[in-house]
């Protein structure tokens, strides 16, 4: 069992981590995830060499609250300071680790499980960045389909119904089983014929599911158009063997979405287009926090915007969650 969870190790990962260890909590009970094969991956890949990381950013202050603190910094130091935190303060990162799955127990603590195994902990901290927008197929999908066409599972409701889920990576298999708990008939159109992207965890529970008939796995499956046929979406494939099918919707996990459903999907209540954050960055979801730029809004925040969100969130755990 964890006193915190954090998932994200990019500037607000570590810093509330490093909050934590002046707060006195226990290393061996803080436990970073971190999807990539390194920290603070964002910086590092889109960053120019020689492009400054400024403190000050979008009109946010920069005036550090908590331990974590710098000035305009270049690239190379500003991932020399984070490692040095990550070093100095003895933190426990498990990388190229995907959640893909969490459940708060009656007992409000949660289980977080990954592509790796399954996690414990008393408080959660969600410390992603702000993904780009979803990928869309090659052809066109028709605006009189827009009620009907999504790209994720939580802009409506979706119960009862005929769905065609698109894609074949994690997101796939997470949204089939996401619409069959919701008493719908599901197909998944993949275009290869083996599930190679999927975690081990999400291949073996949509094969479980075409086991036991509530998915057909439509495999070698290539969609080349889409139309409205009666008000409903209709598909047309490239291959002969698959004939045009109707749905009363379709999915698309094609990657490159944003985190919001995600969020959606383990009970953080939203507002329009922004999860609800209470003080100190907590959501609705009890002992769940979002830090960094998923709590500065849509536009983001700087760096110093994610130190200083971790040192807010520490300080309410600190007082009414975690105890000596």
């Amino acid at each position: 069992m964890y006193d915190i969870l954090i998932i994200g190790a990019g500037p607000a990962g570590i810093s509330i981590a490093v909050e934590a260890v002046h707060a006195k909590f226990e290393t061996e009970k803080i436990l970073l995830i971190e999807k990539a094969e390194e920290h603070s991956y964002a910086i590092k890949k889109y960053y120019p060499d020689k492009k400054l990381v400024t403190a000050n950013y979008k009109g946010f202050e920069a005036k550090c609250t908590g331990v974590m603190c710098i000035p305009d910094l270049t690239k190379q130091e500003t991932i020399s300071y984070l490692d040095k935190a990550i070093k100095v303060n003895n933190l426990h990162v498990k990388y190229s680790e995907t959640v893909w799955k969490f459940h708060q127990n009656e007992d409000k603590t949660f289980i977080v499980s990954t592509d790796k195994g399954k996690y414990e902990a008393q408080i959660v901290a969600i410390a992603i960045g702000i993904l780009g927008k979803p990928n869309k197929p090659e052809y066109s999908i028709p605006a009189s389909l827009k009620n009907s066409v999504f790209f994720d599972v939580t802009s409506k409701e979706i119960t009862r119904s005929k769905v065609l889920v698109v894609g074949g990576g994690d997101t796939a298999s997470e949204y089939c089983q996401y619409l069959v708990q919701n008493n719908n008939e599901v197909a998944l159109s993949y275009r290869k014929k083996d599930f190679a992207r999927m975690n081990d965890i999400n291949r073996i529970s949509i094969l479980a599911l075409e086991q036991e008939d509530k998915v057909k796995i439509l495999y070698e499956s290539d969609i080349i158009s889409l139309e409205n046929k009666d008000g409903k979406p209709s598909v047309k494939f490239k291959h002969e063997k698959f004939p045009d099918m109707q749905f009363d919707y379709i999915v698309y996990a094609l990657g490159g979405t944003t985190p919001n459903n995600f969020l959606k999907m383990i009970g953080i209540e939203f507002e329009g287009e922004d999860p609800i954050l209470k003080e100190h960055h907590e959501t609705s979801v009890r002992g769940l926090f979002l830090l960094g730029d998923l709590s500065a809004g849509k536009k983001g925040g700087s760096i110093i915007w994610a130190f200083n969100s971790a040192r807010k969130a520490i300080t309410k755990i600190r007082k009414d969650y975690i105890k000596d």
